[in-house]
């Protein structure tokens, strides 16, 4: 089991919120880390310092961030004091735009060889990289491989988003396996039953859709995993959201102690 500190919370699930109402919620919740994200440079390191202080004050951490691919190619150095100015120790590409992805393994493969090149920068920076997941990368080529492989090649670590593997028509479980000891987060989400939720993106509170994390969470801790970040991609209400997914992650943890 992981300790409450390690139960961190994605801010894209309140990105419609106000800054302040957000962690001043999350806190009261329970929740002591958070994970931001970033679409872009940031303009000016206002806004972050500002976030950083609110962060502080309701006593939260940001062990991990998600940025877009292009800020690592705008030099490492940029990625790099953005996460040491929060103190995170993971930094994660979480995407690949549509008109970016190849279609044939070749260039799947050579997307893979610049993050493998990313995370050695990043490991000489004192800093973990990792790839997360969509349903794209879960789904197999023409010749039977997966995008996914050919981006982690042999060393990239991996921070899986469960929920998409399945949308994708894949076991989870199966993957949580095969990149065992290279999983330093999971992404922690539910699925609504098949026609529900459909003016959420089809997706529902953790421990209110059908993904069995009952199973899923101790093979996530088994597979190394130091942060579960749970998230929703597109909540009706991002309070309801928060509120009832810390309740299921302390019934998660307390089923795990009584194990």
């Amino acid at each position: 089991m992981l300790p409450s500190n390690q139960y961190s919370f994605q801010l894209f699930s309140s990105r419609a919120g106000d800054l302040d109402a957000q962690f001043a919620l999350l806190g009261t919740l329970g929740y002591t880390d958070v994970q931001p994200f970033f679409f872009a440079p940031p303009e000016n390191h206002d806004a972050i310092d500002a976030q950083i202080a609110l962060m502080q004050h309701y006593g939260m951490t940001a062990e991990s961030g998600h940025f877009k691919l292009s800020m690592f190619d705008d030099g490492p150095d940029l990625v790099a004091g953005i996460a040491k100015k929060y103190g995170m120790w993971l930094v994660v590409v979480p995407w690949i735009e549509p008109e970016d992805r190849p279609t044939t393994r070749e260039g799947w493969q050579a997307i893979g060889a610049r993050l493998e090149q990313i995370s050695d920068e990043m490991a000489a920076r004192g800093l973990t990289f990792a790839y997360h997941n969509h349903e794209f990368e879960m789904e197999p080529l023409p010749d039977g491989s997966f995008p996914i492989t050919h981006l982690l090649g042999e060393k990239v670590a991996f921070e899986p988003d469960l929920a998409w593997i399945a949308v994708a028509g894949q076991d989870p479980a199966e993957w949580l396996d095969k990149y065992a000891g290279r999983i330093p987060a999971v992404h922690v989400k539910d699925i609504a039953p098949a026609g529900e939720c459909l003016d959420e993106k089809g997706f529902a509170d953790l421990g209110h859709g059908v993904m069995d994390w009952d199973r899923l969470w101790p093979l996530s801790c088994a597979a190394g995993s130091r942060l579960m970040v749970v998230e929703h991609d597109l909540p009706n209400d991002w309070r309801r959201f928060a509120t009832r997914a810390m309740a299921s992650l302390q019934r998660l943890a307390q089923t795990e102690i009584a194990k």
